[in-house]
């Protein structure tokens, strides 16, 4: 069944948690549709997971377009999520232009950062379905720490996620907050409320594929990490160089033979020319 703005709203209202991962391309597409994910991000981590880039900042509409692409074909029923690149919404006519883009190429939503509200009530206005992102900001904070630890910003983060909500956003990621911020907001906002390093009071969660499973070198603290396939896909390559460097890669029932007949008239006709 496939998955729209108004299950994710329903679940909720049900008390049931929202599942969300991001995602960069087709097989890993295929792979948590077939979980039962119920949101697929194609986030802008793209960017330092799988391009080498040294920040988000450097992550382009053509980048994001063409994992857009990739995963889309890999997506039969979650609502398929793509993050606005840095520079793509900074005035309203360039956010709709962009986000249309990726509505065009399969997005069912985009994800903005910080608080732009006069450019998620033109998106919303204009029939984009759009997802808010406050607490830390990748796009804008150069320093990765915890927000909204202090009266005056725990304050203005709760005061600015409800305004977001009346913006029109269907859903707000929180991002390295402290949980109580958390837990409050997912009380008075009807909206989900997905935390990343927001703790464990939040509608929902999303998490960076690489890193539940063990392949990004950092380890974060607010991530459950379920398999090392970093160390594990090391040693497969090292265990498959020294086998074809000592012969040993291949056996018999790893090869295909020409018949008898054949093979042996093949080198009459070679031996003859």
């Amino acid at each position: 069944m496939k998955k729209y703005k108004d299950y994710l709203i329903q679940k909720k209202a049900e008390g049931t948690k929202v599942t969300m991962l991001t995602c960069y391309d087709y097989p890993t597409a295929v792979l948590q549709d077939a979980a039962g994910i119920d949101v697929i991000f194609v986030g802008d981590s793209v960017g330092t997971n799988m391009l080498g880039y040294t920040s988000e900042t450097e992550v382009s509409m053509d980048d994001m377009i063409h994992h857009l692409k990739a995963v889309r074909r890999g997506v039969t029923n979650a609502y398929l999520l793509v993050d606005m690149p840095y520079k793509s919404y900074d005035t309203p006519k360039l956010a709709l232009r962009n986000a249309r883009t990726f509505v065009e190429n399969g997005a069912d939503g985009v994800k903005l950062e910080g608080m732009r509200e006069n450019i998620i009530k033109y998106l919303v206005d204009n029939e984009i379905e759009v997802v808010g992102h406050l607490g830390l900001n990748p796009q804008f904070h150069k320093r990765r720490a915890v927000q909204g630890k202090t009266i005056e910003d725990a304050t203005k983060l709760i005061e600015d996620s409800i305004a977001l909500e009346k913006c029109g956003v269907m859903a707000l990621v929180l991002e390295l907050v402290p949980e109580e911020i958390s837990k409050i907001l997912s009380k008075r906002l009807a909206i989900p409320v997905i935390g990343i390093g927001a703790g464990r009071f939040c509608d929902g969660q999303v998490q960076i594929v690489n890193d539940i499973l063990g392949i990004s070198v950092r380890k974060y603290k607010h991530v459950k990490k379920y398999e090392n396939y970093r160390e594990q896909t090391e040693d497969v390559f090292r265990q498959y160089a020294a086998e074809v460097k000592d012969s040993t890669y291949l056996d018999e029932t790893h090869v295909n033979h020409l018949a008898e007949d054949v093979y042996n008239d093949l080198l009459k006709r070679i031996a003859n020319k």
